[in-house]
């Protein structure tokens, strides 16, 4: 295959899932959906049809051909490793106000949406049940190290700083609908009960609602207008999370041995743009809301070419 072919079927994989950002932007910008719709649809998402599409994804699994502890073990040490190299450069380089969100943007991936897409795009339902593992190690990894950061930072009134209710947060963690997808969906894998056929075609319609919508959600809410406020630290943490993070791990998994499509959902998840949840809990925490809108914003509009262009590479390199 020439790298013109190679070139045009990442494009096939990556294209898709973008297009349907940028037509989320158009249909807020035309006023067909409006921010009661995207909160709707978000819920939506995040507490029904996302969960029944890792749910029917991962049932259907064959945990023997996807199942790899060192995978998972991999991934939860690099987002550590991601977490305090973001840490120890804001110590340095960012004002103290703004490090919690600077490190939350710079290590934080929108894995469960876009990750999830392109995972899908490339290696279908193979993709989905790798992708699926990996979320509960994102799920647990990405919430505890961006509570702690954030805590670390939040503004201080009269010289106290505010507690941080850490039951309230174990309490979202242990409840959060993906994970327990993930839980429900296990015992059918492994001792690999079959469903009802009307079941599993009725949670594939559901499911299928998931990534449209998502996608178009996060379009409807990027504001490039926040974009001129505070652009360099905007653009250093974007280049961190959509740049350097993903080529370092990258080629330290390629280091120790991954490659196929567990190096290539692996990619995908390290590469995708900061999530929408960052802005969420930075608001619920004190933190500065406007550079983490800023962050999402930009690394989703710049994971269009990094993100094809990251795969490209790897697959001219024939590593995936």
């Amino acid at each position: 295959m020439s790298l013109i072919d190679i070139f045009l079927s990442t494009l096939n994989v990556t294209l898709p899932v973008f297009a349907m950002v940028f037509i989320g932007i158009g249909l807020k910008r035309l006023r067909w959906i409006d921010q009661a719709f995207v909160n709707t649809a978000s819920k939506l998402v995040f507490r029904g049809t996302l969960p029944a599409m890792l749910f029917f994804g991962l049932a259907d699994a064959d945990l023997e051909a996807t199942l790899d502890p060192w995978m998972l073990g991999f991934f939860a040490l690099a987002t550590l490793a991601s977490f305090v190299a973001a840490w120890g450069w804001a110590l340095l380089r960012v004002r103290r106000p703004l490090r919690g969100v600077y490190v939350q943007g710079a290590f934080r991936g929108n894995c469960g949406i876009v990750g999830l897409a392109l995972a899908a795009g490339m290696y279908g339902d193979a993709g989905l049940s790798l992708g699926g593992l990996l979320l509960g190690v994102v799920i647990l990894s990405y919430n505890v190290l961006s509570v702690i950061v954030l805590a670390s930072y939040q503004p201080q009134e009269d010289g106290a700083s505010h507690g941080v209710d850490w039951s309230s947060i174990l309490h979202h963690i242990v409840t959060n609908p993906l994970i327990l997808a993930v839980i429900a969906a296990t015992p059918f894998a492994v001792f690999e009960v079959p469903l009802p056929g009307w079941l599993t075609t009725t949670g594939d319609y559901f499911a299928s609602l998931t990534l449209p919508l998502a996608l178009i959600c996060i379009g409807a809410t990027l504001s490039t207008r926040a974009l001129k406020k505070g652009y360099r630290t905007t653009l250093s943490a974007s280049l961190a999370k959509m740049v350097v993070v993903p080529a370092v791990a990258t080629l330290l998994a390629v280091a120790a041995g991954f490659t196929g499509p567990a190096l290539g959902v692996m990619f995908l998840f390290f590469a995708s743009p900061t999530a929408a949840a960052a802005f969420v809990m930075a608001k619920a925490m004190g933190n500065d809301e406007t550079l983490t809108a800023n962050i999402i914003a930009l690394t989703t509009l710049m994971a269009s070419l990094t993100v094809t262009l990251g795969v490209f590479v790897l697959r001219a390199a024939g590593l995936i």
